[in-house]
This record gives C-alpha cells, structure tokens and sequence, in this order.
C-alpha cells in the first residue's frame, strides 16, 4: 500500500467519478498485488488479482494526454483490485499487434481507442471472437458497437469541434486555422468539420506532426505570416496549443488561440490570457470508466450507455473555472 501523501494516492482521493465508483464496488473488490503491461510505453497499475485488464491506447509517448488517461486506468485499478496493463503505440500497426499480444495473454478484458478503425478492426473483432469484452474510448465511437464493442466511452467529436466552432464565432471570428497533428485520425478531422460548421465563416486546416514541435510552430507562424486575414487559431492537442501561442508571438500576429484538452501548460496559458478557451472530454474518466465497467460487466454481466456512448464532454475551460481546475490538472486528474 502506498503512503497517503503520494500522487496516486492523492488522485484516488479525488474526483467525484472515483467517489461513485468506489461506493458502487466496495462490496466486490478483490485481492491486492501489481501487475505491468507490455509496448512501446507500458507500465502497471491497480492490483493482479482475479481480473487483468489491457488498455492499449494510440497515444504517443510523453503525451500529456493520455498520461491522464493512464492515471485514470492504473486509479481505478488500484482502487478496485484489479490488474491494470497500460501500453500505447502511435502507430496503428503496432497498435493493432498490442491488441493480439493482449488476447493471447487471455485477458479479461481490453479498453482500446481506436483514431484508425480500420487498422484496428481484425484484432477488436478477434477479441470478440475470443470471449474477452471490449470498451473503445476517446474515438471511434461509429465503429464500436459494428466491430463488438460492449459500449464506448468518450466525447462525440464532431458536436464538440461545432461547439468550439460557435464560441468563436460568437467572440466575432472571421477565419479560423484548424491544426491537425495526426494523419489518419478520424476523431480529429471530424473536429475540424465539426468547427467548421459551428464557425459559419472561413476555415484552413493545418496539418503538422506532434512529433515535431520546431516544425509545429514554424508552420503555425508561416501560416499566420502569409494570412493575416486569419483571426483565430484551434489546435487540437495541448502541447500543440503551447506551440500555437509560441508561434503567433514569433509572427507579431495575434489571433484568439483555442484548443481541445488540458495539460498544465494550458491551464496557466488560459489563467495567463494567451489561450481562450479549452476544450475539456475529462480524458481521466475515459481511463477510470471503462475499469469500472469491464468489472461489473465480468461479475455482473452490467453494461452501461444501452448502445450509446457514454459521454465525457465537451466541457469548457476558459476564466470563469480554470482557477478551480488548475489543481486537479496538477494531480494529474485533468
């Protein structure tokens, strides 16, 4: 058992989704002991007792991102004794092998995201055949349900780019770059749609590489350098928002900087006034829920969103409420 001053041990305390959850299992919680996972960045969490469950995410490493993701997975572990495998590849290949890996260790169950269905359709559709139950998280959400999937927990993109869409045009928006970081992912050009249909008015999309940021912010500034027309800029990751405020400062430009996500260095750019708003899905949930669900589906055969996703967001983060998130993002809970 870990002390109580501990970061873990300080997120389990918080939450009001830990609190529910917590109250829910207390009756079935298992054995304690550690369990680690396996891939390009892997690691373990909760406890190796009766039920071993495999998250294999597309997240790339060090990504702020889906570090909460994780946090939220190894918590729910922990907390509901249950074995937690945590390991992510950016690549939807390697992605789709980690996934085998996981059926031929005979999990008990295996959360997923699934940025490129296709890719990941044989090995989810394997699993199934498998017996082992299946939760996609953060997208594809069209797909889950078509490849097997007992439910899917996430934000619909598409709704929330139009939302992000309209609070721009609200602030009296012209023309919006949106930045997209990652080829092939579906949940993100469907933000741009989404964005592009709630704005009404001009909309370029930008494609970059988050694995090079240099590049982020040159092509960002060139951009803004040869378009002054532009007026407002929606990034799509936090460390790429970072890259955005960086490079409109470099190109003595100014235009209003949104974003979907959090990370700390959001939290501060919007308490500091150089980013808007943040587009929040509450990424935690998307690793503490499906825990949650996967156990009480094996003990108790209980699903949840009866064929619907089961919603994180959109929520919004701007200066009427980052003060009282910045510490949970500090925790490592937002």
């Amino acid at each position: 058992m870990r002390a109580n001053h501990s970061p873990r041990r300080r997120r389990l305390l918080s939450g009001l989704a830990i609190a529910a959850s917590a109250a829910l299992m207390v009756a079935c919680t298992g054995p304690a002991g550690t369990n680690s996972g396996e891939g390009g960045d892997s690691g373990g969490g909760g406890s190796d007792g009766d039920l071993n469950f495999a998250v294999i995410t597309h997240g790339t490493q060090g990504d702020a991102f889906w570090n909460v993701v994780k946090n939220g997975a190894e918590d729910a572990g922990e907390q509901l004794g249950v074995g937690v495998e945590y390991a992510s590849d950016g690549d939807a290949g390697a992605q789709a092998r980690l996934i085998d890996n996981a059926v031929s260790r005979k999990v008990d169950g295996i959360v997923v995201s699934m940025a490129n269905p296709d890719a990941l359709k044989g090995a989810i559709e394997n699993a199934v055949e498998a017996d082992i139950p299946v939760i996609t998280i953060n997208s594809g959400s069209a797909q889950s349900k078509e490849f097997g999937a007992i439910a899917h927990v996430g934000q619909e993109e598409d709704i929330a780019g139009e939302e992000a869409g309209k609070r721009l045009k609200e602030d009296g928006k012209k023309k919006l770059l949106c930045v997209i970081h990652e080829a092939g992912n579906i949940g993100l050009n469907q933000r741009c749609d989404g964005a592009k249909r709630g704005f009404g008015g001009q909309v370029k999309n930008l494609q970059v590489d988050i694995n090079n940021p240099t590049d982020i912010e040159s092509r960002i500034r060139g951009a803004l350098q040869a378009d002054s027309a532009i007026d407002s800029v929606l990034t799509l990751n936090p460390q790429v928002a970072v890259n955005a405020v960086n490079a409109a400062k470099d190109a003595n430009s100014s235009p209003t900087v949104a974003t979907f996500d959090l990370n700390s260095d959001v939290v501060a750019a919007v308490q500091a006034g150089e980013i808007e708003f943040a587009v929040d899905q509450q990424q935690y949930q998307q690793g503490y829920l499906p825990i949650v669900m996967l156990k009480l589906y094996v003990e108790n055969a209980n699903t949840l969103g009866g064929g619907q996703p089961v919603l994180t967001g959109p929520g919004f983060v701007d200066k009427s409420n980052v003060d009282k998130v910045a510490k949970y993002a500090e925790r490592g809970t937002r």
